[in-house]
């Protein structure tokens, strides 16, 4: 195998989580395999993985030259693409990431009638909270939600998000339901620190921009699937984004509070490295993806009102 082929055995390995995994995917043998990735550690001077028979697992060094290898092998793949005539027909692997739980609830949707337009692309979905390098992942695109630092990525807006209170209606049957936010202060918190990372929440009020308030959850999750369960079971109060709990709304399973005290929107965007709009999957799952989820935001925020 050539230097290319190797690093694509690599990334297959750890991809798929063993050697004969790989190649599977690949149409190689296991022995083919392992030679391939022998022959890169040899090159590279280090050992790259820790395997057996049946898994691998990236050693240190392994892992910062797996996002090296993912690059290089975008851009080639990029470059083939764009050399045979891609940007008119979308084939080839579509690589996304979004947030955990929206992209369960709203991105994955969106793939499969992606994948209904264009069966000839293969799609892979990568959720998670963490923000993904999509240059060095070799990533095509992602859903951000939040405000974007200054970067060299195309950024499309697809929408907002509230960050919003709420309550079960058993728990403000017991307890008066806060009509400012320092009523909070008397109220059982439930604290969402992928949310709000801090014991003071920040809200607006007319013209003072903001409004902060201490509370003394006596329960602190670092995910929202958590603190959403635990308001479900009339616990406490938590805060947490709109689409997190919208199906829950409309089933009057949770009601929100202090509408009128939110803060500004969050905003939703698809984003994707600058070159990989010449490749037509990437035009493609944009212009599919944009216009729909803007229409699902919108009518989220409709609907908690």
């Amino acid at each position: 195998m050539d230097r290319i082929d190797t690093m694509a055995a690599f990334v297959a390995a750890v991809d798929e989580g063993s050697l004969s995994g790989a190649a599977r995917r690949l149409g190689r043998s296991p022995a083919a395999i392992t030679r391939a990735i022998a022959a890169l550690e040899a090159r590279a001077g280090t050992r790259l993985l820790h395997r057996t028979t049946r898994v691998v697992a990236l050693t240190e060094a392994g892992g910062r030259y797996l996002e090296t290898c993912r690059r290089i092998l975008a851009d080639l793949e990029e470059a083939d693409l764009l050399a045979a005539g891609e940007r008119a027909t979308p084939h080839g692997t579509l690589t996304l990431s979004a947030p955990l739980i929206f992209g369960r609830l709203y991105v994955r949707p969106l793939v499969d009638a992606f994948r209904e337009s264009y069966p000839a692309v293969r799609v892979k979905l990568l959720l998670f909270d963490r923000v993904a390098n999509l240059i060095e992942e070799g990533m095509d695109a992602a859903v951000r939600i939040g405000h974007l630092p200054d970067s060299g990525l195309v950024a499309v807006k697809a929408g907002e998000v509230r960050l919003v209170l709420c309550a079960s209606p058993e728990y403000l049957m017991r307890h008066k339901a806060p009509r400012v936010p320092a009523d909070l202060s008397r109220h059982e918190c439930i604290s969402n620190s992928a949310v709000t990372p801090t014991e003071t929440w920040t809200f607006a009020s007319g013209s003072r921009s903001h409004l902060h308030v201490h509370v003394q959850p006596h329960l602190i999750v670092n995910h929202p699937e958590a603190a959403i369960a635990s308001a479900l079971e009339g616990r406490g109060v938590t805060r947490v984004l709109s689409y997190q709990i919208e199906r829950d709304l409309r089933a009057g399973r949770l009601e929100t509070m202090l509408e009128r005290f939110e803060p500004p929107p969050l905003p939703v965007h698809v984003i994707y490295p600058a070159a990989r709009l010449a490749a037509a999957k990437v035009k493609a799952f944009v212009a599919l993806a944009v216009p729909r989820l803007k229409a699902e935001l919108a009518r989220i925020n409709r609907a908690i009102g």
